[in-house]
């Protein structure tokens, strides 16, 4: 077993028991968004948050083992995203990402936004127009050293 099956058992046992990412976020302690990163592979859980989907999920001792282990993160298995949702976003920094990259610079100077120090929160925004997803990133500023 490795952390591929395990994150396809996760999706499984998520679906055989009913449950939202919302609703098992409120089991392992987290937001929705890292806990849903954390379950699809991309974060290593706390031995007490891996018991916890253990039971809540019906998992093995192993499956529970792998979910604290450090996790290989980013990989998709394409350069371009094919899915709409993820391509979305690719896109999304295909247009914006310059201006994003120059706002960021006039605002702070010269570094980057860190994926580390960083917090995530995806809501609804009612509109009578048709309903719109807010997605809202949140790292730390991280200035390049000079040396």
């Amino acid at each position: 077993m490795n952390r591929i099956d395990v994150t396809s058992l996760i999706l499984e046992k998520k679906r055989l028991h009913g449950l939202s990412w919302k609703d098992i976020s409120v089991h392992l302690g987290g937001s929705k968004e890292w806990c849903t990163a954390a379950l699809l592979g991309q974060m290593p859980l706390s031995a007490k948050q891996a018991h916890t989907i253990k039971q809540l999920l019906d998992l093995s001792d192993e499956a529970e083992r792998i979910l604290q282990e450090v996790p290989l993160r980013g990989c998709m298995d394409s350069a371009v995203p094919t899915d709409p949702t993820i391509y979305r976003f690719y896109e999304i920094l295909q247009v914006y990402g310059t201006t994003i990259k120059e706002l960021i610079h006039e605002e702070f100077g010269d570094g980057i936004m860190s994926a580390i120090d960083f917090s995530m929160d995806i809501s609804r925004v009612k509109d009578e127009q048709g309903d719109r997803i807010k997605v809202t990133l949140n790292g730390k500023y991280l200035k390049y050293k000079k040396y």
